[in-house]
C-alpha cells in the first residue's frame, strides 16, 4: 500500500508541475460560476430552485467536459512512461506492476477530483452569496450528490484511458483511441439510441428495456443518477418519465462496474505484457 500512495503522490506532483491540476480546477470553476450565476433565467418557468436548475447544467456540462478531462489525464498512463523508457526503470525497484497502475490510477483520480470538488464547490459558494432564498437542505444535499456523482464518473473514465494506455504500444495511438472512446460513448452512443428510439417508436424491445441500454454506458448512468434520482432535477431535464420505477442504486452501481471492470481489464493485460 506504501508504494501505491508514493507512486499516487508522484502522479498529483507531476499534475502539480504540469500544470494539470489548476488548469482542471480553473476550467470546471469558470464554466460552473458561469452556469451557477446567469443558467438561472428558468426558474420562473419550471417553478423549481435555483440550485436544482444549476444541477441540471452541470450535469449537462459534466457529460461532455469530465470525460474528456480524465481521458486526457489518463491515456498515456503506461504507454507514456513506455516509451520514455521510465517503465521498466520505475519496475525495477521493489515494486509490482500491479502497484504501479494502481498507484498511477489513484494519482489521477485524485487530481480529478479534486478539481471537481473546488470547481463545483465554487459554483454553491457563488449560489449562496448571491442567492435571494437560501437553498433547501434538500437542494443542499442534492447538489453534494452532484458532486460525488461527477467525481464517479471523472474516475471511470480515468478507469477506461487506463485501460486504453496498456492495450496500445504508442502514445499517439492511446491519444486518439482516447478520442475516439468519448466521441462514442458521450455522443455517437445517445444519438444512435435516440435514432432507434424514433424509428421504432418506442416500441417493442428497445422501448422495454430503455434503461438497461441506458445503464451500459457510464455517461448515461450519471445522467440517471444526477438528473432522476435528485428531487426536481429529473422534472427540469425531462427524464422523470422514463425512469419512474428505476432504482436509483441501479445508476451508482453501474457507475462503480464502469470504474472496477475497465481497471481489472487494464492489470490483466498489464501483467502479460512485454516490456
Amino acid at each position: 500500500m506504501t508504494a501505491i500512495l508514493t507512486i499516487a503522490g508522484h502522479e498529483i506532483r507531476e499534475g502539480l508541475r504540469n500544470r494539470w491540476v489548476a488548469t482542471a480546477t480553473l476550467l470546471l470553476a469558470a464554466l460552473a460560476l458561469a452556469l451557477s450565476l446567469v443558467g438561472s433565467a428558468p426558474v420562473g418557468e419550471v417553478g423549481t430552485g435555483r440550485l436544482t436548475v444549476t444541477i441540471v447544467s452541470l450535469s449537462s456540462l459534466s457529460i461532455y467536459l469530465l470525460p474528456l478531462i480524465a481521458l486526457l489525464l489518463a491515456f498515456d498512463t503506461v504507454v507514456g512512461e513506455s516509451e520514455r523508457g521510465t517503465l521498466l526503470l520505475m519496475l525495477s525497484y521493489p515494486v509490482t506492476r500491479w502497484q504501479v497502475l494502481g498507484g498511477k490510477f489513484l494519482g489521477h483520480a485524485a487530481i480529478l477530483a479534486f478539481a471537481t470538488t473546488v470547481g463545483f464547490g465554487s459554483a454553491a459558494a457563488a449560489i449562496a452569496a448571491v442567492a435571494p432564498q437560501a437553498p433547501t437542505v434538500a437542494e443542499w444535499w442534492n447538489f453534494a450528490g452532484l458532486i460525488g456523482a461527477s467525481v464517479a464518473l471523472g474516475i471511470a473514465f480515468v478507469a477506461i484511458g487506463t485501460l486504453v494506455s496498456v492495450t496500445v504500444k504508442e502514445r499517439t495511438t492511446a491519444a486518439g483511441v482516447a478520442i475516439v472512446v468519448w466521441l462514442f460513448l458521450v455522443v455517437l452512443y445517445d444519438m444512435g439510441l435516440l435514432g432507434a428510439l424514433v424509428a421504432t417508436e418506442g416500441q417493442g424491445f428497445l422501448g422495454e428495456t430503455l434503461p438497461v441500454w441506458l445503464l451500459a454506458n457510464p455517461a448515461d448512468a450519471y445522467r440517471l443518477l444526477t438528473l432522476a434520482s435528485f428531487d426536481g432535477a429529473g422534472a427540469v431535464a425531462g427524464l422523470e418519465a422514463v425512469v419512474a420505477d428505476l432504482p436509483a442504486v441501479w445508476p451508482a452501481l453501474a457507475l462503480a462496474a464502469w470504474i472496477v471492470a475497465p481497471l481489472a481489464v487494464a492489470w490483466t493485460i498489464f501483467a502479460r505484457r512485454e516490456l
